[in-house]
């Protein structure tokens, strides 16, 4: 009985990683992907930097000195966006890779509860019946 729950909990946690894993991937490839539309245009982009309702709390001089700073990393930015949509095979790699770890430490500890249930199971503790004990067939 305990070796058919071991595996059932090891199998539907084994289920879950895979369905974590099919699921961060699918978002991180979608995301990488459109990462050069997600970027968006000129409207996104003054939107992004500061919201109008705090531009009427930042003195007017370090307003200028934020959007110059800003402004000079823009190509590092776009370049590193263009470069986004070629990342999106090296993400599946990852995934299948960090599923196979996973999948393979969920596994190796399955086991290790298997062997642990049969050794306890071998040397009779917690079955509660003197039967079991070597003492008992000593008798």
């Amino acid at each position: 009985m305990f070796y058919a729950i071991n595996w059932f909990l090891s199998l539907a946690l084994l289920a879950l990683w895979s369905v974590a894993c099919w699921g961060a991937h699918a978002v991180t490839v979608w995301v990488v992907s459109n990462a050069g539309a997600l970027a968006g245009g000129s409207a996104v982009k003054d939107a992004v930097l500061v919201p109008g309702w705090l531009k009427a709390w930042i003195p007017p001089q370090l307003m200028d000195q934020w959007e110059a700073v800003l402004s000079s990393l823009g190509p590092m930015v776009q370049a590193s966006l263009d470069a986004m949509p070629a990342l999106a095979g090296g993400v599946t790699f990852l995934a299948w890779a960090l599923w196979g770890v996973g999948a393979i430490v969920l596994m190796a500890f399955a086991v290790g509860i298997h062997i642990l249930i049969g050794l306890v199971k071998r040397h009779g503790v917690g079955t509660g019946s003197p039967g079991n004990t070597k003492e008992a067939l000593a008798r």
